[in-house]
């Protein structure tokens, strides 16, 4: 019966990529990938093509590559290949209803997120940097609306105090695959139950921004080491140093037991009190660069300086440049 069923997959980022591998090792017919378009890299701006693209290729599947799925001409490319279904992971773009009503057994999505809660574009990364500590992936049906469809299936997925998007990420792909794969039959067969999203409990994540990126130093400890990791390993977080930009790749889990008592002697001038003003550089040893927050104190174990590959914190702070009393941000 999987032959039958003609499948359009449709998918850019390595998320995406075990859940195309999953349909393809259990036969399923997949007539045609789509993804976004290759975007240039590195300083040489060479393009590269997506993992799903590369995916797909060595496989030896038809792979397009519409600017905007939107535009008529792309709808007529996704028609001609007559889909049946159409499953979704992490493609990036909203599909049209044009699309969304191609496909007798509808167009499925999985989202990297525990429906409603976080709908949009960066669920895993805002996940991680608000703190949560579980969350999952959801089967859905798609619809007009920005990840509003029925829910078919969920999974929760733990958030570990050391995991990173890049680790959640991981572990979501895995889980949306096996959710995808214990599903597919059941709705195919017409057994799938569709269960109505509840508006009232929907949160949003939209894409990040420049500004998401910033450290905000009068953040507590706990919150900045949320959004250090929530960053990694994609954009990074930053703070200004000198006024250049400087990256932070890693910290240190904040704790009370670790709380230094070093840097005390640095007096507050907006306020007069002996409490560090936050972003103040308090120490630098091997262990790396502790500094000042709204509400504790942060040991930075990774850091990239303007111009500078990534390094060890503690082998920047061997270089004498930064110093205790030094602010960032």
């Amino acid at each position: 019966m999987n032959q039958d069923i003609r499948i359009i997959f449709m998918g850019t980022p390595e998320f995406a990529v075990p859940s195309l591998n999953m349909l393809l090792d259990n036969s399923y017919n997949v007539v045609g990938v789509i993804t976004q378009p290759d975007k240039p890299q590195g300083r040489k701006k060479i393009l590269m093509p997506t993992p799903v693209k590369e995916a797909a290729e060595k496989r030896g599947l038809p792979v397009l590559q519409p600017t905007r799925l939107r535009q008529p001409e792309a709808v007529a490319q996704v028609a001609e290949l007559r889909p049946d279904l159409i499953v979704t992971a992490a493609y990036g773009q909203i599909l049209p209803k044009s699309v969304l009503d191609l496909p007798r057994f509808g167009c499925l999505n999985v989202h990297g997120s525990l429906l409603p809660r976080y709908r949009g574009g960066a669920p895993i990364q805002r996940a991680i940097i608000n703190g949560e500590t579980v969350t999952g992936v959801t089967l859905m049906y798609m619809a007009e609306g920005l990840d509003t469809g029925d829910m078919i299936s969920r999974v929760e997925v733990a958030i570990e105090p050391e995991d990173t998007s890049g680790t959640i990420f991981e572990k979501l792909s895995v889980a949306g695959a096996k959710l995808l794969q214990g599903e597919l039959p059941k709705l195919l067969a017409g057994q799938s139950v569709r269960t109505p999203q509840n508006e009232e409990e929907a949160t949003y994540a939209p894409n990040l921004s420049r500004d998401d990126e910033r450290i905000p130093w009068h953040d507590s400890a706990q919150q900045i080491y949320n959004r250090i990791r929530g960053l990694v390993p994609f954009s990074g977080a930053f703070t200004l140093w000198e006024e250049n930009v400087f990256k932070v790749w890693a910290a240190e889990q904040p704790s009370t037991e670790w709380a230094s008592t070093k840097g005390a002697f640095i007096s507050n001038e907006a306020d007069g009190s002996n409490t560090p003003a936050p972003g103040t550089v308090l120490q630098l040893n091997a262990r790396g660069i502790e500094v000042q927050t709204g509400s504790g104190t942060i040991w930075l174990t990774q850091v990239q300086p303007a111009g500078k590959k990534v390094m060890e914190a503690g082998n920047f702070a061997r270089g004498g440049q930064m110093k205790p009393g030094m602010v960032l941000g």
